[in-house]
């Protein structure tokens, strides 16, 4: 790749997450305080991305793929999504916020997987890369969280988010998306990779011939680890900032108070260290030990948020959010590489297709609805949310995954290959 090409694949990562960190993380404290919504509220709003995750192959299979460039789509998308954001932002009741979280979802949830096509496109050897290019989403991810909204205008202090100032955060994503969506149609060329008149069948489009994969006893027990893994995850993606909100958990930096917004964030730093350490833990230790570790992690989180508060027990919240790298690269990244393996260059697109649609799709869904009824019956008659009991659910939920886990998966040497 020249210099222009990694500049400009970069930049596109970097706005892409820039874009989803800049609102998704505080959805969770700007629905209830600003708009009344209930936990039933904001797992409906939280539910989009699931069922932006649903669709999503249906966009990318049918359009994309066929008929018009991957940039040009993913301009177009990002084009509407600024549009709907922008709606999102003037919003002023929960029953007309919700279908425009909607349809928002429907048009992003494809982009992700149309900025990796865009970049895979330009590289000749992505395995080498790809990582250089997709590290500056997670930096725009953080730019966004720590250093817009909680560090220079601090919408997430609590003076801020009482005056309504989070309804800032869609308006900042609504231009962002529209500079992407305008920047899009200078990135390089990615012509569709399907014939107009070649056939692409239901199974093609959302993995279903991966299916074949789940006659092997361990991924099948795999499978459904990951979908009911996903259900205390979705816990930690609804509520964790709404939590933070509550308490009034800030942090000092540099003398600087950092708000749950800029919290959350460490978890992206995290998990890009983590990420350094997957290959060392997965050659060491090997599959079956390293996903344990990952869901094992989501158990100590909770157990965290659960007792630790905002005064001296504050460190608690701190190392709950810094096992975002553990919890998401030990069990999700490693389980990509065993997928991976599993299914060999025959199965290879059609499983992770699956994987994905059963995790962010299927077990999102239904853990988005579950946090949303838990959250609502430990909410007191003084407006006040039970924390202890509300993260004690997801807590034993994952410890229950992982006894099922030891106790199905049997030892399997996987050939990690970094």
């Amino acid at each position: 790749m020249s210099l222009k090409v990694k500049f400009q694949l970069s930049f596109m990562m970097f706005l892409e997450f820039f874009i989803w960190g800049g609102w998704f993380v505080t959805l969770g404290i700007y629905l209830p305080n600003t708009l009344g919504a209930s936990g039933a509220d904001i797992a409906l709003a939280y539910s989009s991305q699931s069922w932006g995750a649903i669709i999503a192959p249906f966009i990318i299979g049918l359009i994309a793929d066929r008929y018009f460039n991957a940039e040009k789509v993913l301009g177009i998308l990002h084009l509407v999504g600024a549009f709907i954001m922008y709606q999102m932002a003037n919003a002023d009741d929960i029953s007309v916020f919700v279908p425009y979280v909607f349809g928002y979802m429907i048009a992003y949830m494809p982009t992700l997987a149309l900025v990796n096509s865009v970049s895979f496109n330009q590289m000749k050897d992505p395995s080498k890369e790809f990582a250089f290019v997709r590290v500056f989403g997670t930096i725009g991810w953080i730019v966004a969280g720590l250093i817009f909204i909680s560090t220079v205008f601090k919408w997430d202090s609590p003076e801020n988010i009482a005056n309504g100032a989070l309804r800032n955060t869609f308006v900042m994503t609504a231009i962002a998306s529209a500079v992407l969506g305008l920047f899009s149609f200078t990135l390089p060329k990615t012509p569709p990779r399907v014939g107009k008149a070649e056939k692409v069948s239901l199974s093609d489009i959302i993995g279903l011939d991966a299916l074949k994969l789940l006659k092997d006893r361990n991924f099948l027990v795999f499978f459904l680890a990951s979908v009911l893994i996903c259900i205390p995850l979705a816990f930690y993606y609804q509520h964790a900032g709404q939590f933070l909100g509550e308490i009034g958990a800030s942090i000092g930096v540099f003398g600087a108070e950092i708000g749950p917004a800029g919290m959350m964030t460490i978890g992206q730093i995290s998990e890009v260290m983590f990420m350094l350490l997957l290959p060392f833990f997965f050659k060491k230790f090997g599959f079956k030990r390293t996903i344990l570790v990952g869901m094992f992690a989501w158990l100590v989180r909770y157990l965290l948020f659960a007792y630790g508060n905002e005064g001296e027990l504050a460190f608690m919240l701190i190392i709950g959010i810094a096992l975002h790298g553990i919890c998401y690269d030990f069990f999700f990244v490693s389980g990509q590489i065993y997928t991976d393996t599993k299914a060999g260059d025959k199965y290879k697109s059609a499983a992770q297709g699956l994987i994905t649609l059963a995790t962010y799709g299927v077990g999102m869904l239904i853990g988005f609805w579950i946090a949303g009824k838990i959250t609502d019956t430990y909410l007191t008659s003084e407006n006040i949310h039970e924390w202890e009991n509300i993260w004690s659910f997801p807590a034993i939920f994952a410890l229950g995954v992982a006894i099922l886990f030891a106790l199905l998966f049997k030892n399997e040497k996987i050939e990690y290959k970094s």
